[in-house]
Parts: structure tokens; C-alpha cells; sequence
């Protein structure tokens, strides 16, 4: 009993550490100036750098006439729509945790009693091949928290843009640059609710329904570089004063929270011994939640999948891999405009095992990886003005596959009866794609 409490006390102890806030001293400082108004969380890159968003002044604008930011306007927007579509579409595919059960029976035959069929109570994030058993059914709750770090490698913090005048190559005022340094904050809460039913003793039907609370906030530090002319007036930011100036802070927030896309779980136990196992199955996400706050992808995803794995006494190895195919959404297209594109399809594996300390606890760890075709990617390039001599950081964009690779470490704890608490670490091992260093979970599930 000492032991059951004191692996349980320490779980706790690890989840409250993990789920303590890492960004709230940084937020209280965030420089605010002009806020933006955003449409659609989907929509937000687009607001902060479109005609109501950041704003270049000139001596030509009058009350009444029409801002001269339009003649900026397309360059940012061009670039920052793919942006937004890099950022978004990993943020609606974080993973879910698995909603098989802790708890597997299988029939003795020589007592015709379901008899516990593993000594561990298996993995956090990935399956195993022994199903629930025949007439069981399980219930779980997990909550997930995503602070985003990085994308390709950059800073989310310190995201550099240059947007250039329209026709530039005409020279004289069109020469100037607007440069800005970007900081994005994008945080993910995924408060994710499983079944598992067992159809039978070699078919499981699970169903995720998942909450998805999202928060994004851009902080353009835009300033004006004057390279084809020297009169302030040509171009400018009107300061909250009347008074003109080269620098201005630009904010756009948007928050949302709502259903997130329902995955159903078909699951099918091929071959089973008492020492290893073979399942396949089939996921399909419903696209449930809405696209316009990332919610999900807006469209339908169809994933097959096998599973093997193995019980070695306390220690159980297993391995899985999946493919998914997704279909047209506006998340990949232009969100603003409402035209679609195809979503990324991806490759998902997992390989990692569970070890049963005792009779209350299990230490599982995992190594989970994703290899996305044909997605758009962030690329960091330097821009050269038409001066010949003026260069900025920058960013651009391209149409590639990559690999993710994370890691994965949690405990399950048998707290009472058919109950386990459950506390996981999901953490980056590269820095391909939109990267989050250490997510934390917290969940329960329940066997009756």
C-alpha cells in the first residue's frame, strides 16, 4: 500500500510541475498598441496584414480617402496566408490519447471466467493489440495542453517578414520596406472524452470526442525602411499622438473552443497468444468541429492501421503504424477566400513499451514519428532590397514532406477498484514542423 501511494504521489507531483504555467511572466510584458479585428481564428494572419490590419500611412492620405497600405498589402498577405496554413494545419492534427482501456479480459476456458489478460495497464498515446473483451466497455477523460515553441527551427517569439511596395521595380518611393519581427503565441487545450466497447472478444469500437479550446496572439513590430527616398512623409505610422513615426506595434488575438472532429475506432484482434498479438483497424475522423476556429481540419480523414504487441513478464513491447488519407479542406487553400486545397496526407508509427512496476502502477514510453507529404513548409531566407546593399531577415515558404519524431514518457496509477489516473510528458526530438517542447497530459479511465 506504502508503494501504490507513493508511485500515485509522485504522478501528481509530476503533472502539477508540468501544468505549471511557462509563459506568464513573458505575457504580462507584451507590448499591445493597435488591435486588429480577426473574423475567424483561421483568418487571423490574414486581418493583421489586410487592409484593417497594419497600417502604412502617407502624406497622400486624407480624411475620407482610401489608406495607402493597399499598395503593401499584397505581399504580406500573399506570404502570411501560407503562414497560416503551415501553423494550422499541424495544430488540428496534435495526437489524441488512445482510448483503449488499462483493463483487458480474455475468457478462461477451463473456468469460463474473464480472467485480467496482461500484467501492465498499457500504453498512454498508443494501442496494443489485446482488445477490452467481450461485453466490457471503458470510459476515459484526458486533457492535453499545447504551448507551441518553434516552427522549422524559428523562434515563435521572433518571426522576421518583409513586405515590399507594389511595383517595385518602378523605383523611387516604391523602393521602401516595411520590416517586421513577429511574436505568436499559439496555445492548444484539448480536453479529449473515449469510449471503448467490446463488441466481442477480438473487436473493439472506440469513439474520441475531443474539446479543443484554441488561443493565438500576433505581435507585428513593423518598421519603415526608406531606401528609395528620404522625405518621412512618403510613407509613415500614425502614432496614437497625431505624430508620425517609422515604428508601430500591431496586435490580432482570436480565441475559440468548441467540438474538435469525432474519431470512431475500429479495432480487430487478428491473432493472439499468450505472449504477443496482432491487430489492425481503422480510424475515421469526422469532421465535427469547425475549421474556421481549428477546430479540425474541416474535412474527412480515413486512417487504417496495425498493431503488434508483446508481453514479456512485466515488460511489454509494441509497434504501431498507420496511414492516413485526408481530403479537400480551406485550411489548406486561402481560409479568407474560401477556396480549398488538399490536405496533407501522413504516415503515423510508434514504437515503445509499458513495464508493470507492480500491481498499481505501469511506467510507459514511446517513441512516436509522422511523416508528412507534401505540406507547406516555413523556410528562413534573407531579403535584398533594390539599393543593391540592404538586406533583412525573412521568410518563405515551400511545398515539401518532412518527419517529426517526439518522445513519450507517463506512469498510470491504480488509484482504486477499476480506476486509473493517468500522467504523460509528450516532448519534440527535432525541430521539423510546429514544435512544442514538453506537452503535459492528465487523464483517468475507468473499466467496468
Amino acid at each position: 500500500m506504502r508503494t501504490r501511494w507513493h508511485v500515485t504521489s509522485v504522478a501528481i507531483a509530476i503533472a502539477v510541475v508540468a501544468w505549471w504555467p511557462r509563459n506568464a511572466a513573458a505575457q504580462d510584458q507584451e507590448p499591445f498598441n493597435l488591435a486588429v479585428p480577426v473574423e475567424h481564428a483561421a483568418t487571423l494572419f490574414t486581418n493583421l496584414f489586410g487592409p484593417r490590419g497594419l497600417v502604412v500611412d502617407s502624406e497622400a492620405t486624407l480624411p475620407g480617402e482610401q489608406s495607402h497600405s493597399a499598395h503593401f498589402n499584397s505581399d504580406f498577405q500573399g506570404n502570411f496566408s501560407q503562414f497560416g496554413i503551415a501553423l494550422v494545419s499541424q495544430i488540428v492534427t496534435v495526437p489524441l490519447p488512445s482510448p483503449a482501456s488499462g483493463f483487458t479480459y480474455q475468457l478462461d476456458p477451463s473456468t469460463g471466467v474473464f480472467q485480467r489478460s496482461t500484467a501492465s495497464f498499457g500504453p498512454i498515446l498508443a494501442e496494443r493489440a489485446e482488445t477490452v473483451g467481450a461485453g466490457r466497455t471503458s470510459f476515459g477523460f484526458a486533457v492535453q495542453r499545447f504551448t507551441f515553441d518553434s516552427i522549422e527551427d524559428l523562434d515563435l517569439g521572433s518571426v522576421p517578414a518583409v513586405f515590399t511596395h507594389d511595383n517595385a521595380a518602378l523605383l523611387g518611393g516604391r523602393q521602401d520596406v516595411v520590416t517586421t519581427v513577429n511574436s505568436i503565441r499559439a496555445n492548444v487545450s484539448q480536453y479529449t472524452t473515449f469510449f471503448t466497447i467490446g463488441v466481442n472478444g477480438r473487436l473493439d469500437v472506440s469513439v474520441a470526442v475531443p474539446i479543443v479550446d484554441t488561443d493565438l496572439t500576433v505581435v507585428s513590430d513593423a518598421t519603415i525602411h526608406r531606401i528609395g527616398t528620404t522625405n518621412p512623409l512618403t510613407h509613415f505610422f500614425r502614432q496614437a499622438n497625431g505624430e508620425i513615426g517609422d515604428r508601430r506595434l500591431f496586435t490580432a488575438h482570436t480565441g475559440a473552443k468548441g467540438i474538435g472532429d469525432l474519431t470512431v475506432r475500429f479495432k480487430g484482434n487478428l491473432y493472439q497468444t499468450t505472449d504477443s498479438g496482432f491487430s489492425a483497424g481503422l480510424d475515421v475522423r469526422l469532421p465535427t468541429g469547425d475549421e474556421m476556429d481549428l477546430a479540425g481540419p474541416g474535412t474527412t480523414g480515413l486512417q487504417p492501421f496495425a498493431i503488434w504487441s508483446a508481453r514479456l513478464d512485466r515488460f511489454s513491447p509494441n509497434i504501431n503504424a498507420g496511414y492516413q488519407w485526408n481530403g479537400s479542406s480551406v485550411l489548406a487553400g486561402d481560409p479568407a477566400a474560401g477556396t480549398t486545397g488538399d490536405f496533407p496526407d501522413q504516415v503515423s508509427y510508434v514504437a515503445g513499451a509499458d513495464i508493470a512496476v507492480n500491481t498499481h502502477a505501469t511506467f510507459a514510453f514511446d517513441l512516436l514519428g509522422r511523416y508528412v507529404i507534401d505540406a507547406k513548409r516555413l523556410t528562413q531566407q534573407t531579403f535584398h532590397a533594390l539599393d543593391g546593399t540592404s538586406t533583412f531577415p525573412n521568410i518563405g515558404f515551400e511545398n515539401s514532406s518532412f518527419s517529426e519524431l517526439n518522445g513519450s514518457l507517463g506512469v498510470k496509477a491504480n488509484i482504486f477498484g477499476r480506476m486509473l489516473f493517468n500522467v504523460n510528458l509528450l516532448f519534440s526530438l527535432d525541430t521539423h514542423g510546429l514544435r512544442d517542447k514538453v506537452t503535459p497530459l492528465i487523464g483517468f479511465d475507468y473499466s467496468f
